[in-house]
């Protein structure tokens, strides 16, 4: 009974994160292709993820008052939980960057938004990883996921250096740079919350809480 319970809230979770990597997708390609229309759906979307959140919420509190799991069905549990927290910090952030790119798409762009795409594009892929990594409880990709988080907080550093340096020479892009900064920030704790699913992911399959240390092998 209680496994069936955790496979239908694994499903709505799944459905969650799905519909917040579309809402990501959408608002970088809003952005990149000068989209208001994409962009204004992203935040249309955000009311779905709440009550996916609401519904989630609910059957967790239901599960663990009526079940009263242990072991690892009371992790699994607890670990969708958090990621339903985590799923409704990443919709919120998707529609920080469609609003701030509906400024961005009316005024010149600013050297094709720098490396803005090739971090959207890990960042997404580091979320559709943790998400594959927790259905399959696979450690490696999970891991993998971890040791990406490290690229995505490099291309966010080279992003403010140069915005910093075009700020600096030409006081009128201070604006848009800023709403650069702004989605790249955005995208880099997308990629934090991400590899929070792939740490928990790594300890709901072998039992090894790696917050803070380092993978072992």
């Amino acid at each position: 009974m209680i496994d069936k319970k955790i496979e239908q809230l694994k499903k709505l979770v799944i459905e969650e994160a799905n519909l917040v990597e579309k809402m990501i997708n959408l608002a970088i390609d809003g952005l990149l292709q000068r989209d208001s229309d994409m962009l204004l759906q992203v935040e249309l979307w955000e009311a779905e993820v709440n009550n996916y959140e609401v519904q989630i919420d609910r059957e967790v509190i239901s599960l663990l008052a009526l079940q009263q799991p242990e072991a690892k069905h009371l992790r699994i549990i607890l670990m969708i939980s958090k990621m339903n927290n985590d799923l409704e910090r990443m919709g919120d952030l998707a529609v920080n960057i469609a609003e701030n790119a509906q400024y961005l798409i009316k005024k010149p762009i600013i050297k094709k938004y720098l490396n803005l795409p090739t971090m959207a594009d890990l960042t997404q892929n580091m979320l559709r990883d943790a998400i594959t990594a927790f259905i399959g409880e696979d450690r490696e990709l999970a891991a993998q996921v971890c040791e990406s988080d490290d690229e995505v907080d490099d291309l966010n550093e080279q992003i403010y250096r140069v915005l910093i340096t075009y700020m600096m020479e030409d006081p009128k892009v201070i604006k848009r740079a800023l709403k650069i900064n702004r989605i790249a920030a955005c995208l880099e704790r997308i990629a934090d919350l991400s590899t929070n699913i792939a740490e928990e992911t790594i300890y709901i399959a072998v039992g090894q809480d790696i917050k803070h240390q380092e993978i072992e092998e």
